[in-house]
């Protein structure tokens, strides 16, 4: 049934690093299909470990467990984990997502980007079930491509989120592959942009001349150097200029005509901000790529739901609008907010800092003027350091807790004003993830 992935892994020393969600799923896979096979988990915390029947299964934890990975024939890395410290050139290191794709190549729509890659996902799995095909929903949307892999039949089109993480050692490319944008991120898990731009262009790296790449404009410069010759996979470009997906490969050219009207004169989306439009268009040129029609496909745009925490507005409470973008973790993120909204009065920023570049956002606030920023975490000093130094006039904030950024908000707003959570910065000082500190948001929002 899996006989590539299989065949790849008999007889061999298996190693699976990290034991979250992602690495129980493949150890239940394993234990399905390869019980004879020599096995071992690797997890930093030995509590990982408990309640479960590990018999016959060696187990490593403690500070260095990451040098078990020499010990072994073959290492299933969790995305999580990085390994950039490492001399990693002996040993074979794999992944779901890589094993998933030697296998599901041909049936599968894979989708990455800094930034959009959720929603792009989540429309482009809308728009194929919403029209009765049988699209199967997986990757870094929360669902481990092991848990999907006995739901897929030979007609089912699987839509796959990949993040940095999970394309860092991956060898097999989708057969349609979409890659949003690539921005500054991550670089606590790289090292380095150029590291984490190699990364998401994995995705594209290993395609065969029957695929296509979906790719943003900005980014043709980055993928025409991955051509071997002049044709080995077709390329779809989308963007603002020409408002259509045009082909490299004429032979292989599609009709982008019925994208062309639909972009010419939208409705209204239920997804807010330009940027979304182009999320919009990059779904429908992966659904044109796979061989859908896109002009079929477009009413079941308007029947979308919007993901929670990305732009999401919360409602008006006490005269004040609240939008909810705690996905917003790089500064461009905010830029596309604050374009959308385009009246910002409260603007809540910061958090855990990844040293990323805060210079595009500190030009955009320099000519774009938020009466009111409210900075928190180590990212948020930063920030607001950059922004005094370049004279910004805005009232500048500083709070260690939601509560009291609302309580900045409470004390300052008029009826009318916009309050704005889009952090530019991860969550981890203080949250969980970014889903925790939009619910926090949320929750107070609603209080005022």
């Amino acid at each position: 049934m899996f006989d590539l992935i299989l065949n790849r892994l008999r007889g061999k020393r298996i190693l699976i690093l990290g034991f979250g969600r992602e690495g129980r799923s493949t150890f239940s896979f394993l234990k399905k299909y390869l019980s004879d096979s020599p096995l071992a988990i690797a997890d930093k915390n030995a509590s990982a470990f408990a309640n479960l029947d590990l018999t016959g299964v060696e187990t490593i934890s403690g500070n260095d467990y990451l040098n078990s990975i020499y010990a072994f024939d073959v290492v299933i890395k969790t995305p999580g984990i990085s390994l950039k410290d490492f001399d990693t050139k002996t040993v074979e290191i794999t992944s779901q997502t890589d094993l998933f794709l030697s296998q599901f190549h041909n049936q599968t729509i894979g989708i990455s980007g800094t930034k959009g890659k959720s929603t792009t996902t989540s429309l482009i799995y809308h728009l194929l079930n919403s029209s009765g095909h049988d699209a199967i929903l997986t990757g870094n949307i929360g669902i481990p491509c092991f848990d999907v892999m006995e739901q897929i039949r030979p007609d089912s089109i699987v839509v796959y989120e990949l993040s940095a993480h999970q394309l860092e050692y991956v060898h097999n490319s989708p057969r349609v592959g979409v890659l949003l944008n690539v921005f500054e991120e991550h670089l606590d898990h790289f090292g380095t942009f150029e590291r984490y731009k190699n990364a998401k262009l994995n995705l594209l790296r290993f395609m065969q001349e029957t695929d296509t790449a979906v790719v943003h404009d900005s980014l043709m410069d980055d993928v025409l150097p991955l051509f071997v010759n002049a044709a080995v996979f077709s390329t779809m470009q989308f963007g603002f200029e020409d408002s259509q997906c045009d082909t490299l490969d004429a032979e292989r050219s599609r009709s982008a005509q019925s994208i062309t009207t639909f972009f010419d004169a939208p409705k209204s989306l239920p997804i807010l901000g330009q940027h979304n439009i182009l999320n919009a268009k990059a779904a429908l040129c992966a659904c044109e790529a796979y061989g859908f029609s896109a002009e079929g496909l477009m009413p079941y745009l308007y029947t979308f739901t919007p993901l929670e925490h990305r732009l999401e507005r919360v409602g008006t409470f006490g005269g004040v609008s609240f939008f909810n973008d705690s996905i917003s973790t790089i500064p461009q993120a905010a830029i596309a907010a604050c374009q959308t909204l385009k009246k910002v009065d409260f603007l809540l920023l910061g958090g855990f800092d990844r040293d990323i570049d805060y210079t595009p956002l500190v030009d955009f606030l320099a000519v774009n003027h938020v009466p009111h920023l409210l900075f928190t975490g180590k990212a948020g000093e930063r920030m607001m350091k950059l922004l005094i130094d370049r004279g910004v006039a805005s009232q500048m904030h500083t709070y260690s807790s939601m509560e009291e950024a609302f309580a900045v908000v409470k004390a300052n707003a008029k009826q009318g004003d916009v309050c704005l959570l889009s952090p530019a910065a991860a969550s981890y000082d203080q949250y969980k993830n970014f889903e925790e500190r939009g619910r926090k948001f949320k929750a107070l929002a609603q209080t005022l």
